[in-house]
């Protein structure tokens, strides 16, 4: 979505009220189990990285920024050529490249798939089709970029396990694909929700996904 767009909708939003907001769409209060496939608690302190892609980086970033054993989740752009990694070109929907956020983590307090589960109930809507909430194109597109073999097949996994539940009201459309590179955003994109709380589309959109990985995962939730 253009800044014009991006502005238009704020604009709908203000008009139409919270009646549009984005959270998990229908699902947010939907139960998602555990993954039946995950890797396993490491015994030591490590970093590893982690980057999906579900509408808007702003609202993905915040919520992994309150996740226990998040280190760090950085705003960017994968999927695309490196010369297309830029907002403008990105809002375009033309450069492959979708919003996406990559998520480094202690693998000894969290789980690669406790961090999709997260993604999948609260961070987005994985059964809408290039678009969530007011977002539509498909930078918006509900991605998971794996970056080796065992992040592939528990994403894979997981997917037909909560599709075979019936977990959702319609077919899981996430892709699973090989990341090939991870462009960060412009700095004025990072850590956006946490600088501008009170812009409209953080209140109506952002904030009630962080307030729903609070409710439903106070466990995982973490207030810093």
């Amino acid at each position: 979505m253009s800044s014009f767009s991006r502005l238009f909708a704020l604009l709908l939003m203000l008009t139409l009220g919270a009646a549009i907001a984005c959270n998990a769409g229908d699902n947010a209060i939907a139960a998602v189990p555990n993954p039946a496939m995950d890797a396993a608690i490491a015994t030591s302190k490590t970093q590893q990285t982690a980057v999906v892609a579900g509408g808007c980086f702003w609202g993905i970033q915040a919520v992994f920024q309150h996740v226990k054993g998040v280190v760090n989740a950085t705003s960017g752009y994968s999927g695309g050529a490196a010369n297309t990694a830029e907002y403008e070109l990105v809002s375009t929907g033309e450069t492959g490249h979708a919003e996406s956020v990559k998520i480094t983590y202690d693998p000894a307090q969290i789980t690669y798939g406790q961090l999709l589960r997260v993604f999948f109930s609260v961070a987005h809507d994985p059964t809408q089709l290039n678009r969530q909430g007011p977002d539509s194109g498909t930078q918006y597109r509900s991605v998971i970029f794996y970056g080796n073999d065992e992040q592939k097949r528990i994403a894979e996994s997981y997917i037909v396990q909560l599709d075979k539940a019936r977990v959702f009201p319609r077919t899981i459309v996430t892709q699973v694909v090989p990341l090939k590179a991870f462009y960060p955003a412009e700095a004025y994109h990072q850590d956006y929700a946490t600088n501008h709380p009170n812009n409209p589309y953080i209140v109506y959109n952002d904030a009630p996904k962080v307030a729903h990985l609070h409710q439903e995962f106070p466990e995982l939730y973490t207030g810093k």
